[in-house]
């Protein structure tokens, strides 16, 4: 028997309404064409059905959809975009639904831009996918099924996750599986500034949001015996090891020249009432970088200049030379050796914040600024998504915890830190989160300097998707860890 086909459209610019039902409703396998208003008062399209509902990607539409579909399958466009269909684009959905059983299937795509066509490939998903954020492109293709079945799973009304909400409820009962070839083509759209895209997650315009989605990842991770509760443990600190120093700065550089003084700088300057260092890892650099962190150390004791005799090491691995030297302090903090401290009082801060909340781990927060150290937009990164009862469950679907971190060495030194440059700092954190108490501090403590030099600067499309897929893989590799605790 043929199998049949309900495509939901949000409702958009006309033309765009118009080209886009076209190229659905020339294909035999479709049966029905909606397209989803928030107005009473639309230009209807030939051979397409207008329903209202007031939030595109609330649990109501998504309950709308559900019930409008009386169809196998249902295809499911994320944003008003002008879409272009592949050759066979949904016959090729359909086939690999069929062959895999998945509740939901998702494609590469071109983008277009000044006539060309650019590649959008994106990444597979995996069980740690819980970003709400996840780029599925533009177009979904669902099992109608699973679509029926997880609106009888829903605990909750969303306004604004109610498609995160489905995709979550989805992945308990069927594969999400991933189409790697370009099926659709999008029509050119204006993208973000990456930085806000980037930090949209920790804007206070976006809270109402965020609280949404993390009261669904909250509810998917109870389902799948994930969910961590408190009490969280606190640790000892007064009948610790004994460290012959109360904390260490901890900074990893390779190739810095132009800002590693004034990391330095920083940390030289802090008062304190007990005796710190510095522990600056050189990774071999080849700039200049070795002769200005020398020409501190001989003016300067507390300065400890390392450099590994390894050539392996990524920016973690040259946490680990520093944490597990003898001349590390009972608390490891971090400073990039782009960035710089606030004040004087940021290292006292952090120790005395260890002890008010008897925590394995402290995290800060920091001002995005440029090299000359005026501000960027978002400003101010605090991570106030963090609550104390569910901070660890909802940073899973963040992609970050926050900055400056801090640790407890005894537990850093039980843990290791992965031997990477990417995501080293998250791993971490979840792994100290999933056990013991984390401190916060909500105000600025350092500014996180932004220019052509960093590490994160520009990012392309491959380099995002192996970062991006390298945290979905740390989110799985904690999640199996949380069900087997």
């Amino acid at each position: 028997m043929k199998k049949t086909i309900s495509v939901f459209l949000p409702y958009g610019n006309p033309k765009i309404n118009q080209s886009n039902v076209r190229q659905f409703s020339d294909n035999s396998l479709v049966k029905n064409i909606f397209l989803i208003s928030n107005s009473d008062s639309v230009t209807p399209v030939e051979s397409a059905k207008t329903l209202y509902c007031k939030n595109y990607k609330s649990s109501e539409c998504v309950e709308l959809i559900s019930s409008n579909a009386d169809s196998d399958y249902v295809i499911i466009a994320l944003n008003d975009k002008p879409l272009m269909l592949g050759q066979f684009c949904i016959e090729r959905f359909l086939q690999v639904s069929e062959f895999t059983g998945a509740g939901m299937v998702y494609s590469d795509y071109y983008e277009e831009e000044n006539k060309n066509l650019l590649q959008h490939p994106l990444i597979d998903y995996q069980f740690g996918s819980l970003r709400d954020d996840f780029d599925f492109g533009e177009l979904l293709f669902f099992k109608a099924e699973a679509i029926k079945k997880s609106i009888n799973m829903r605990k909750s009304n969303f306004r604004f996750s109610g498609f995160y909400d489905l995709r979550l409820k989805i992945s308990q009962n069927y594969p999400i599986t991933r189409i790697q070839e370009f099926l659709y083509t999008v029509g050119q759209v204006e993208i973000a500034h990456s930085e806000e895209k980037h930090f949209s997650y920790v804007d206070p315009r976006n809270r109402e949001v965020q609280i949404e989605m993390e009261k669904a990842v909250t509810f998917h991770l109870n389902e799948i015996n994930a969910l961590l509760k408190p009490p969280f443990e606190e640790v000892d600190l007064i009948n610790s090891p004994k460290f012959e120093f109360e904390a260490s700065v901890i900074i990893p550089v390779r190739n810095r020249v132009k800002t590693i003084g004034d990391a330095i700088n920083s940390v030289l300057m802090q008062k304190t009432t007990f005796p710190y260092n510095l522990l600056v890892v050189d990774n071999h650099s080849t700039d200049g970088t070795y002769e200005v962190i020398q020409s501190y150390a001989l003016k300067d004791k507390r300065l400890i200049h390392i450099i590994p005799e390894r050539y392996d090491l990524g920016i973690g691995g040259c946490w680990n030379e520093a944490v597990h030297s003898p001349k590390c302090g009972k608390f490891a903090i971090q400073l990039d050796s782009d960035d710089v401290y606030k004040d004087e009082n940021i290292v006292q801060r952090i120790v005395d914040t260890f002890y008010s909340e008897k925590s394995a781990m402290v995290i800060g927060s920091y001002q995005i600024t440029d090299i000359n150290l005026n501000e960027l937009p978002p400003g101010l990164i605090d991570h106030k998504e963090w609550t104390p009862d569910n901070g660890p469950n909802n940073a899973l679907r963040i992609n970050g915890l926050g900055a400056p971190r801090a640790f407890y060495t005894p537990v850093l030194r039980e843990l290791k830190i992965p031997n990477v440059s990417y995501g080293e700092d998250y791993a971490i954190g979840l792994a100290i989160s999933r056990r013991y108490k984390i401190g916060r501090i909500y105000d600025s403590l350092y500014l996180c300097r932004r220019w052509e030099g960093n590490s994160d600067a520009k990012l392309d499309l491959i380099k995002l998707n192996n970062n991006n897929f390298y945290k979905d893989k740390l989110r799985t590799f904690e999640l199996i860890a949380r069900i087997n605790k």
